[in-house]
C-alpha cells in the first residue's frame, strides 16, 4: 500500500477508537461550504470526505465510500452485490461536462431460465441459498467508475475500507436492529445456524448482538487488498471467484466461473427529464427509478404541485391530506406501468418513450381518480386501454445509497445493494462478505409477488445474463444553468421511489424560501407509500404519541381520517426508504443531510 493509503487507513482507524464507529442521534445534517459526502454510516461518509480533502473527486471519493459502506453495512450492500451510479462531470479536462450512468446490475446465471424457480419447488428459493444468489456486479462497477472518471490509484481510494475490515467498526443502533429481525428468522428456522454460519456466528454473533459491539472482518480486508493490488481480476478470476463459485454451489446455486469471468458493467446514457424548471438526471432500465420517478413529477405538475407547495403548512391538516392524496394518486399510475412494462433493455423492449411521452403524461392526468374511489384496474395505461382512451402497446416480450459533491462541481449518487437484510445468507467465508439474493427481483414465479410485495410481468423473467428489475433512483438535478443542485436516492425496495421523490419535492419547490426546502428538514418530512399492488396507502406513521424527528410530528390520526374518507385503504408503516440527500444553497455552501432512521452523518468541508 502506498505512503498516502496508509495514511488514510491509519485515520479511518484513529476515528474508529476515539469512538466514531457507533452513529447516534443527531447529527444528520451539516452545512459544507466546499465539499460533502451524504452516506448512511458517519464511518463511510468520512472516508469518502478524507478522500476530498488529499484532492480527490467525487468519482474517487464515491468509490472509496461505497468500498467503505460493504464494510460497515454488510446487511445493505457490499461487494458481493450490484448497484448503479450516476456521474456528473462539470468542465472536467479531460471529458468536459458530462452525465453518465453506470449500471453494475447483478446478472442471472447461465443455469437459470425463465422456469428455473418454478419447478424446484421451494418457495423460498429465490431469497435464501445459492439459488437467490445472482453474479455481483459491484466491484466491475466501481472500478470501473475508478479508472475511468477518477483521478487517483486503487489502493490509496480503498485505504479506509480495508483499515475498517481489519480494525473494526463498533455495531450501531440500526445494525443491532437489522440483525435482531434477522435472529428472529434464524430462531424460526435452526438448521440455518449452521447453513449459513458464517452470518450467523460473526455477522449476528449467535444472536447477541449489541450495540457497541465491535465488529471485525479481517477476511474482507484480505479480499480489498487482493482488489486494490490486482483489480477486477481478482474478484472475477482468481481467488476470490474460486471462493464465490464454491459457496453459491454449496449453498445449492448453479453459478460457475464463467459466469463472474463474463461479468462486465455497462456504461449507459441517463434518463433526463424536467421538472420546476430544473433538469433531473436518473437510471434508465433495468432500473424502474428514473422512469416511475418522471411519471409521478410529471403528473403531479401537471396537477398543481407547485401551488401545493407554495404554502407549505406541514401542521395543517388539510395541507397534508391533499398533498398525500396527490402523491398517492401519482405513485399508482406510476407502478402499474412499472409491473406492466418494465424489464432489462438488453433482453426485451422497454417502451420508455412511449410511457414518458407527455401526450400520453397529458392523458394520464386527466384520470386523477376521485380521490381513491377506483380499482387497480384502473390506472396507468391498462386503464386508459380499458376505456378506450389509448390503443395497447405491442408487448414484445438491504440497499444503501450515498451523494458525494466535490469543490469542482462534479457529483455522484450512487445506490448498492444485496436485496434483502444480508442477501442470500450465503456468505465467503475465506474473504468475508455476503452475497446477493437479487434473483428474487426478477418473476420468478409468475403471478406471485417477491419479497417486497411487487407483481411484476413476464417481461422480468430470469434469463442467462440478464439483469432484474430495480427500484434503485440515484437521482443528480441540475439548475438552469447546468450545475449541480440536488442529489437524492434511497434504501428501501420499492420505497427507494417514493421516499426518493417525496424527499426532492420540498428542496426543489421550496429550497431557500425557508427552512422546510433544506436538505436536513427534507429527510424528515413525514413520508407516504402506495405501490399500486396492495392497493393500501401506508402512512409513516398514525399515532400521534409516536417519536418525532427533530421536533417534526408524524402524521396524526385526523390525516388518515380524511384520506380514509377519500376512499383510501390506510395502513402505517415504520418509515418509507433511508434517504441521503445534498442541496446547494444560494450562497453556494452546500446542506447535506443523511436519514436519522439508518443512524448516518455526513461529512465534508
Amino acid at each position: 500500500m502506498r505512503w498516502s493509503g496508509l495514511v488514510v487507513g491509519l485515520g479511518v482507524v484513529l476515528l474508529g477508537l476515539l469512538g466514531g464507529c457507533a452513529t447516534g442521534a443527531g447529527g444528520y445534517t451539516s452545512v459544507y461550504r466546499h465539499e460533502a459526502v451524504a452516506a448512511d454510516h458517519a464511518l463511510a461518509s468520512r472516508v469518502g470526505a478524507q478522500v476530498l480533502a488529499r484532492g480527490g473527486n467525487a468519482v474517487d471519493a464515491a468509490v472509496a465510500t461505497a468500498f467503505a459502506l460493504s464494510v460497515v453495512r454488510p446487511y445493505s450492500c457490499g461487494i458481493g452485490g450490484g448497484g448503479f451510479m450516476i456521474v456528473h462531470l462539470q468542465d472536467d479536462p479531460r471529458f468536459g461536462t458530462l452525465d453518465v450512468a453506470i449500471d453494475a446490475r447483478e446478472t442471472a446465471p447461465a443455469g437459470v431460465g425463465a422456469d428455473f424457480y418454478e419447478t424446484m419447488g421451494d418457495p423460498l428459493a429465490s431469497r435464501f441459498g445459492g439459488a437467490a444468489v445472482g453474479v455481483p456486479g459491484s466491484v466491475a462497477g466501481l472500478l470501473h467508475a475508478l479508472e475511468t472518471y477518477g483521478t487517483m490509484d486503487r489502493a490509496d481510494v480503498l485505504a479506509g475500507a480495508i483499515a475498517l475490515a481489519e480494525h473494526g467498526f463498533l455495531a450501531d443502533a440500526h445494525y443491532v436492529h437489522s440483525a435482531h429481525e434477522l435472529v428472529r428468522r434464524f430462531e424460526e428456522h435452526p438448521d440455518w445456524k449452521e447453513r449459513f454460519a458464517f452470518v450467523w456466528e460473526r455477522y449476528l454473533l449467535r444472536g447477541t448482538v449489541r450495540e457497541g459491539d465491535r465488529i471485525r472482518m479481517p477476511e474482507q480486508a484480505r479480499a480489498l487488498r487482493l482488489i486494490a493490488q490486482q483489480g477486477g481480476r481478482a474478484f472475477y478470476e482468481g481467488a476470490i471467484a474460486e471462493a464465490i463459485v464454491r459457496s453459491v454451489r454449496d449453498a445449492g446455486g448453479v453459478m460457475t466461473r464463467d459466469d463472474l469471468r463474463a461479468y462486465r458493467a455497462r456504461e449507459v446514457e441517463p434518463l433526463r427529464f424536467a421538472f420546476a424548471g430544473y433538469e433531473l438526471i436518473g437510471m434508465p432500465p433495468p432500473s424502474s427509478g428514473g422512469i416511475a420517478m418522471a411519471q409521478i413529477l410529471g403528473l403531479l405538475e401537471r396537477w398543481g404541485i407547485r401551488g401545493v407547495y407554495a404554502d407549505p403548512s406541514p401542521a395543517d391538516i388539510d395541507w397534508q391530506a391533499e398533498r398525500i392524496a396527490l402523491l398517492a394518486e401519482a405513485f399508482r399510475h406510476a407502478f402499474s406501468d412499472r409491473a406492466r412494462f418494465l424489464g432489462d433493455p438488453a433482453f426485451v423492449d422497454v417502451p420508455v418513450d412511449a410511457l414518458l411521452d407527455p401526450a400520453y403524461l397529458d392523458l394520464l392526468a386527466t384520470r386523477r381518480m376521485g380521490h381513491g374511489a377506483h380499482g387497480p384496474e384502473d390506472y396507468g395505461r391498462l386503464g386508459l386501454e380499458r376505456e378506450g382512451l389509448i390503443a395497447p402497446l405491442v408487448d414484445d416480450a438491504g440497499t444503501s445509497h450515498f451523494n458525494v459533491v466535490d469543490r469542482w462541481g462534479n457529483a455522484v449518487a450512487c445506490t448498492q445493494t444485496i436485496n434483502t437484510e444480508f442477501g442470500s445468507l450465503v456468505a465467503v467465508p475465506g474473504f468475508g462478505f455476503c452475497l446477493n439474493n437479487e434473483m428474487d427481483d426478477f418473476t420468478t414465479v409468475r403471478g406471485r409477488a417477491n419479497a417486497y410485495g411487487l407483481i411484476q410481468s413476464d417481461l422480468n423473467l430470469p434469463a442467462p445474463g440478464k439483469r432484474p428489475l430495480s427500484s434503485m433512483s440515484p437521482t443528480i438535478v441540475l439548475d438552469a444553468q447546468g450545475r449541480v443542485y440536488a442529489l437524492a436516492g434511497a434504501s428501501g425496495g420499492p420505497r427507494i421511489i417514493t421516499g426518493t421523490t417525496q424527499v426532492l419535492l420540498p428542496m426543489l419547490l421550496i429550497g431557500d424560501r425557508s427552512r422546510e426546502g433544506s436538505a436536513g428538514r427534507a429527510v424528515v418530512w413525514p413520508r407516504v407509500h402506495h405501490q399500486w399492488l396492495p392497493d393500501v396507502l401506508r402512512l409513516q406513521s398514525e399515532d400521534p404519541t409516536s417519536p418525532t424527528i427533530d421536533g417534526r410530528p408524524l402524521f396524526p390520526d385526523l390525516v388518515g381520517d380524511r384520506l380514509r374518507a377519500m376512499g383510501y385503504s390506510i395502513e402505517p408503516i415504520e418509515h418509507v426508504a433511508n434517504v441521503q440527500a445534498i442541496r446547494r444553497r444560494a450562497n453556494g455552501a452546500w446542506e447535506a443531510a443523511s436519514d436519522p432512521n439508518k443512524g448516518g452523518r455526513p461529512a465534508g468541508r
